[in-house]
């Protein structure tokens, strides 16, 4: 059995300190194998940065996966070139900077990790759907193969994990910051929730200042966004998948903190 925390997206300094005190200790209590963090708002502000990212490694992550705020500060451009261990999704386009997948060897096994965006509701992406199918081909064998599919609807979510039910061991949702209780295994054997929910703080919108985010809703008006310094709560989902059938055996919510 191979145990996969999928840890929902890092929200700035508050959240990155969350994981920096706690994920090693929560990696070692759930006896876990490997761990993907969405950290496309980890930066101060949003988007990513090599000084984010490392600090998300540092922590515990093995991978980093990411969304639409990616292209938000340019010096994580060569980082995406240069680290296979952070992805972008693979539905941008091609001349991008980055991967959309890698294939770790990780316990003697090959694990894919794939990241696709959704189209409803987002821009710059192209049909999920056609590319999973693109990225499943040009990665090739693999025992275990992970996808985060960061969108915005959670129709198109729940829509792509049934089609790929069978062919991918396990597809979490991210993006909207908000934990689903839709966590299930599907007929063919894919682990499944629509959202992970976020890292940040949890008297906030969506891990931001909620008096900035109000004002603006009151006035209209454009406001300086601050990720929320009150207590943080990691969500999270822990996917239990056999290593000879590539299926996941359980999903569990998982919460920490706050």
């Amino acid at each position: 059995m191979v145990r996969i925390l999928c840890v929902g997206d890092v929200v700035g300094d508050s959240g990155r300190a969350f994981l920096t005190d706690r994920l090693r200790g929560i990696i070692r209590s759930a006896a876990i194998d490997m761990c993907i963090v969405n950290g496309e708002n980890s930066a101060r502000g949003n988007g990513i940065t090599p000084d984010s990212a490392a600090e998300i490694f540092e922590a515990g992550a093995d991978v980093i996966t990411t969304g639409n705020h990616v292209w938000q500060r340019r010096e994580i451009y060569d980082c995406l070139d240069e680290n296979r261990y952070i992805l972008r999704p693979y539905n941008y386009y091609t001349a991008s900077p980055g991967r959309g997948f890698a294939v770790f060897e990780k316990n003697g096994l090959r694990i894919m990790v794939g990241n696709l965006a959704g189209t409803v509701y987002l821009d710059g992406a192209s049909n999920a759907f056609l590319a999973a199918d693109r990225m499943l081909s040009e990665a090739g064998e693999a025992d275990i193969r992970i996808i985060d599919f960061h969108a915005e609807a959670t129709s198109e979510k729940i829509a792509l994990g049934l089609y790929l039910d069978g062919r991918v061991s396990a597809v979490f949702g991210t993006h909207t910051h908000v934990q689903t209780a839709d966590e299930q295994i599907l007929p063919g054997g894919t682990g499944y929730i629509t959202d992970l929910g976020m890292t940040g703080g949890t008297l906030s919108v969506l891990g931001l200042d909620p008096r900035s985010v109000i004002k603006k809703f009151v006035t209209g008006m454009p406001q300086r966004f601050e990720a929320s310094c009150n207590p943080v709560r990691m969500c999270a989902a822990v996917f239990d998948i056999d290593e000879k059938s590539g299926r996941t055996v359980a999903v569990e919510r998982l919460t920490a903190g706050g």
